[in-house]
């Protein structure tokens, strides 16, 4: 069974944060569009990911009438909780933010995003596979998928959202010629694990000669934690002996509550940017176009910000007819991308350098130190840290 006459404005591909914000921005103002998701929407609400809401992002939904309906979370507070080889030293960053950010995993603004935008009456399939677009250089792409109930069915739109991740369908559905791919990869991996264990602050990180670990906050009684480890690392050598031994010894202090760990996961630390975001009427958008380090909590803020400006051009083509927003739709994120990319690129060098000698040495350790200890003395340093952490530059 085939269904073809289906038409719309922009056709969204992935659920995650940037396709949804963009959905829900679209939808506010008015402007078709169908959102596919080839998870189901237990899975999509249920995936745990980190997430830190920006200044700038929480005013983007404010200034858009959203902020009380899909911000979550505990407002960040203006500290960094470090340990130190062993010792505790609380980082307090200057900040004219107000308590705008906020510690919000993905999964909670995913859920209220998902949540606004079907209630609202817009258009989200889930179970959406095989996901072919063609046509994305003519006026009028189209975009085919089989539907859970096994129909396949075919889209013809304006214009196509790849908000599909750095494996979805979208960035390969542009032709390799047509991107350049810039990338550093770090050296080292980070083994994620998510445990039944409170934590003591919204977060802690440490500093060690035997790598970087930090912990985050998961809910009253979760927590995730992070350990620096070669790119060579094996899931399976990490036992759940060993992950609380290497969290001790980094930490220096005990775990006090050594719950059940429910999942653990090896991350290889990369930075990477796809240059242009757009090629024809297929724009790209957060992971499908960069990835930034974790470290950095950048990730999530890059997609909405590319959500805000892609519903921003779509609007102006359709209320005005002007496509000068759209043309400029890629400069004007990776311009944004790039400023990104070289706070989380020296953060990541800062945190790891610090502490493991074995990945660039005890010359880079040192100046590590150096510039840690800069962020402490140094008020230009202290403030505009302060602001590329919350969104304000």
């Amino acid at each position: 069974m085939s269904v073809t006459d289906e038409n719309t404005t922009v056709v969204i591909v992935g659920s995650g944060v940037a396709g949804l914000t963009l959905a829900t921005f679209l939808l506010r103002s008015g402007i078709d569009c169908v959102v596919l998701e080839r998870r189901s929407r237990e899975y999509v609400e249920q995936r745990q990911r980190a997430g830190v809401i920006d200044s700038r992002a929480a005013r983007m939904f404010r200034e858009w009438g959203l902020a009380d309906r899909v911000l979550g979370g505990a407002p960040l507070e203006p500290v960094l909780n470090f340990r130190i080889d062993g010792g505790t030293r609380p980082f307090r960053y200057a900040t004219d933010d107000h308590g705008d950010g906020r510690f919000c995993p993905q999964q909670v603004l995913v859920r209220n995003l998902v949540d606004v935008f079907v209630g609202d009456g817009g258009d989200l399939r889930f179970e959406a596979e095989d996901v072919e677009l063609e046509d994305i250089t003519g006026p009028r792409p189209r975009v085919r998928y089989r539907d859970s109930a096994g129909a396949t069915r075919t889209i013809t739109c304006d214009y196509i959202a790849g908000c599909d991740g750095d494996h979805g369908v979208s960035r390969a559905s542009i032709p390799e010629e047509e991107l350049t791919r810039h990338s550093r990869e770090y050296g080292y991996a980070w083994l994620t694990v998510l445990a039944e264990a409170p934590a003591n602050h919204q977060s802690m990180m440490a500093i060690h000669d035997r790598g970087f670990a930090g912990q985050f906050a998961r809910g009253p009684q979760a927590s995730r934690f992070y350990l620096q480890c070669p790119l060579d690392s094996s899931v399976g050598e990490w036992t759940d002996d060993r992950v609380w031994e290497e969290i001790e010894a980094r930490f220096g202090e005990p775990v006090a509550a050594k719950g059940r760990i429910s999942s653990k996961t090896l991350v290889p630390l990369r930075s990477v940017v796809y240059d242009p975001m757009s090629h024809g009427r297929l724009y790209l958008l957060g992971d499908a176009a960069h990835t930034v380090p974790p470290m950095s909590a950048k990730g999530m803020n890059l997609a909405l910000h590319d959500a805000g400006v892609f519903a921003a051009a779509v609007l102006k083509q359709v209320a005005e007819r002007d496509a000068s927003l759209l043309e400029a739709y890629s400069a004007t994120c990776l311009k944004h991308v790039w400023n990104y990319q070289a706070f989380a690129a020296w953060f990541t060098d800062l945190m790891h350098d610090a502490g493991d000698v074995s990945y660039r040495g005890e010359f880079r350790r040192r100046l590590a130190r150096a510039e840690f200890e800069r962020l402490y003395d140094s008020e230009t340093a202290n403030r505009l840290f302060g602001e590329f952490l919350t969104g304000l530059n």
